[in-house]
């Protein structure tokens, strides 16, 4: 589920804190960075139970409509396209979903929750989407599926209530949620007819990404005082308090990535983080960093402390 560059990112968040911290404490900031990581999987499960709460709610007014004291007839025959969606049912009939909501304790369930959804479903009924797919004379599963993943990027990933809970779940989900939301339209998006939904896993079994950011966070804090050092002999003309707090653990990352991830090539490495430098430090750090790094590469090469391993990597 996870992909390398939002790990990295996750490390970097954990280092900052680190460096920050009076405390120094290693061991608690490697369980807070593994616990948010887990934390970003519960945010994929939320997310994929929308879809059968939303229902819910559909077939809750549907249901109350039919009781009303003088019911119309679009009250006793309404149009069940939406509560009958193929691929909504395929959610919430998915055992392994149901089993990840009940182990790690991810629901929807509470009557605040539940108010939630209808403010939801009350803006989803009135959107465009809504209307032309309960008026068109599409039916099937891959019609399900198209106006699914569409409800999904129109309305529910731009959900301002939906943001608003998540942000005071978890400060780090507003950092997380995009590559969530990503996620869940891949899951959908592979569904079949047949096959049903597979609910992605956090790891995949026999991957190394685990690995990869326990490594890295260790190590980058282990090197701190060389990977320092460096810097310092590369930025001559700066004084290392003038160079963002930012930019200079994304370049200790680096540089520490360079030499301990041997199977990932240096410009892989280089350009990760130039780019996550676009985003999480000032409007020029990228080419600042950029050129510190290419420095550093060479330093490093020279030094033999660059070793790539694997068909491609020797000389990269």
């Amino acid at each position: 589920m996870l992909n390398r560059r939002h790990l990295r990112i996750k490390v970097l968040q954990a280092l900052y804190a680190y460096f920050q911290s009076e405390e120094d404490s290693f061991r608690r900031t490697e369980n807070e960075l593994m616990a948010s990581i887990e934390k970003m999987y519960d945010l994929y499960v939320y997310l994929l139970l929308t879809f059968g709460e939303i229902k819910s709610i559909a077939q809750h007014r549907i249901d109350e409509n039919k009781k009303k004291m003088r019911p119309s007839d679009q009250d006793l025959n309404p149009n069940l396209k939406f509560v009958d969606n193929l691929l909504i049912a395929k959610l919430t009939g998915n055992k392994v979903l149901r089993e990840l909501s009940e182990s790690r304790k991810v629901n929807w369930v509470g009557d605040e929750h539940q108010e939630m959804f209808r403010k939801m479903f009350l803006q989803i009924r009135d959107s465009e989407i809504f209307f032309e797919h309960m008026n068109n004379d599409q039916l099937g599963f891959e019609s399900d599926k198209s106006f699914a993943i569409e409800l999904f990027k129109a309305e529910i990933a731009n959900s301002a209530v939906l943001y608003d809970f998540f942000e005071e779940k978890s400060i780090h989900w507003l950092d997380d949620i995009d590559l969530c939301c990503s996620m869940v339209l891949k899951t959908v998006k592979a569904s079949t007819e047949e096959g049903g939904i597979d609910v992605m896993p956090l790891f995949k079994e026999n991957d190394d990404e685990e690995e990869f950011v326990r490594t890295l966070l260790r190590k980058t804090i282990s090197m701190d005082r060389e990977n320092e050092a460096l810097i310092d002999e590369l930025t001559d003309n700066w004084e290392l308090d003038r160079i963002a707090k930012m930019d200079i653990i994304l370049m200790k990352m680096a540089i520490t990535e360079f030499q301990v991830c041997n199977s990932i090539p240096t410009k892989v490495t280089l350009n990760e983080y130039i780019e996550i430098s676009k985003f999480y430090s000032t409007p020029k750090s990228n080419s600042f960093i950029n050129g510190v790094l290419d420095k550093a590469i060479d330093r490093l090469k020279i030094e033999k402390k660059i070793v790539k391993v694997g068909r491609g990597l020797l000389n990269e």
